[in-house]
């Protein structure tokens, strides 16, 4: 403020007709909204000066002290003019605000409400304060943790709620429903076949048999009895003993008759033709 202004102030001042606006006491007295948040932003415009100060720690201690304590004032000072303006219908400050960060983007630190700024930080007995030393929890014993430990833990009681049950019923006919259904369409296309073959006892004396062209009688692809497809010539029971008579012949012969006596016998055969 300039000397010719200050000069003017004090001469209206003299004539009574300086009308000087004060800040409310008490936050309540104000009736209007707006002149409420011209008091609250005159508030927070003294928070600015003074952070801005308190961040001088050449200062000393005592009045670093003094301009943190004040800060905190007009913090409170400041919370009580956003709920009277929120009261008179105007806006809820509290709502919209941000958390209040240092220089370095870290919030405030404080104890039961009361903050700490700038140099105050590092004032003596304030670094301890916020030191959180890690609390060593005892190390428990296998005992203690097991005494916690019932059949529940082990699962044998998860049949007591009368939930899982009834679930697992349900989710089990669904299963063989679905089983059902495949098995059924699967029959189904079995039987649908266009060619069944089916290929019926026989001597090894027939002669469809012995070059592999059995014939195919017809069947009723209807009906599912005996019904099997076979693409190769099935031996008959008959065959097969057959075979194994002579197989158990040949190893009899050849424990107890000589390699003489088995060439002379399989000479005479040539002869003989057989």
């Amino acid at each position: 403020m300039t000397a010719l202004a200050r000069w003017r102030q004090l001469q209206l001042k003299e004539q009574g007709k300086l009308r000087v606006d004060r800040r409310p006491h008490l936050a309540s007295e104000e009736l209007n909204v707006k002149k409420a948040e011209k008091w609250r932003y005159q508030v927070v415009r003294e928070i600015a000066r003074k952070v801005a100060q308190i961040q001088n720690a050449g200062l000393g201690e005592y009045k670093i002290r003094d301009l943190n304590d004040e800060i905190n004032k007009l913090l409170r000072e400041k919370s009580h003019w956003e709920d009277r303006v929120k009261e008179l219908g105007g806006t809820d400050f509290k709502k919209t605000a941000p958390k209040m960060l240092d220089n370095e983007g870290k919030e405030v630190p404080g104890n039961r409400g009361y903050k700490y700024f700038g140099a105050a930080k590092d004032l003596p007995g304030v670094r301890e304060l916020f030191e959180q030393e890690g609390v060593s929890q005892p190390k428990k014993h296998r005992g203690e943790m097991l005494k916690n430990i019932d059949a529940d833990y082990y699962g044998y009681m998860d049949d007591d709620d009368g939930l899982l049950i009834p679930a697992e019923e349900k989710c089990e006919k669904e299963a063989i429903r679905k089983k059902i259904e495949e098995w059924k369409t699967t029959e189904k296309k079995d039987v649908e076949m266009d060619e069944v073959y089916v290929v019926p006892e026989m001597n090894s004396d027939d002669e469809d048999y012995v070059v592999g062209r059995a014939t195919r009688p017809e069947i009723d692809v209807a009906s599912k009895d005996h019904v099997f497809i076979a693409h190769v010539p099935v031996p008959s029971q008959k065959d097969i003993e057959r075979a194994l008579l002579d197989r158990k012949k040949q190893e009899l012969l050849a424990k107890y008759v000589s390699d003489d006596l088995l060439k002379e016998e399989q000479e005479s055969k040539d002869l003989l033709g057989k």
